[in-house]
């Protein structure tokens, strides 16, 4: 029966959620000028022969707006966990207390802040791309259940829910952008 043919939608609307929890994760991991636990997410420790995230080696703490400390258990990793943030990328330099590894967040200089933003506008603009594949396929689908006997109409009403899903969730990276960028440039 041409008339029970249907898209699934659920999935892609799971994809782009997909798309936009990463997104969220990627900005999480920008430095905005103020400690967040979450900006060590990406950072990997070389623990016991393996790449490990940071929060698997140790206690991650924000005791204050400009500093995140790192409580290691194992006393031996400490070395390991203060290279992996030195090689990181973050631009933070860790300050070693025992099996305590402190982080001062510094200040951001304005230059570095416009850096961030456009960033954060490439980590959008990667999500805008992924959530418009997602539709692609979509369409794909839509094409071919139209090759296997949907209708028209059929074929113009799943094409409009496709689309109209592609626009509220590439609205949601827009408006997540503006948020991060604001952020960013807080002084």
């Amino acid at each position: 029966m041409a008339d029970d043919i249907e898209i699934d939608t659920d999935d892609l609307e799971r994809r782009m959620d997909g798309a936009i929890a990463s997104l969220r994760t990627e900005f999480a991991s920008l430095r905005t000028g103020r400690a967040s636990a979450s900006m060590l997410e990406p950072v990997m420790v070389e623990a016991y022969g393996q790449k490990t995230p940071i929060n698997q080696v140790g206690t991650v703490n924000v005791p204050e707006p400009r500093m995140v400390t790192i409580n290691v258990w194992d006393k031996s990793m400490v070395n390991a966990v203060e290279k992996a943030i030195r090689e990181s990328g973050l631009g933070i330099n860790p300050q070693l207390n025992g099996t305590i590894i402190m982080l001062p967040i510094p200040e951001l200089n304005e230059e570095r802040r416009r850096d961030l933003t456009k960033v954060a506008a490439q980590y959008s603009e990667s999500a805008r791309v992924s959530i418009r594949n997602i539709r692609r396929d979509g369409m794909d689908q839509i094409k071919k259940a139209k090759a296997d006997g949907m209708g028209e109409d059929d074929q113009k009403l799943w094409e409009g829910e496709v689309q109209e899903l592609t626009d509220r969730y590439i609205k949601q990276v827009d408006e997540a952008l503006e948020v991060k960028q604001a952020e960013i440039m807080q002084v």
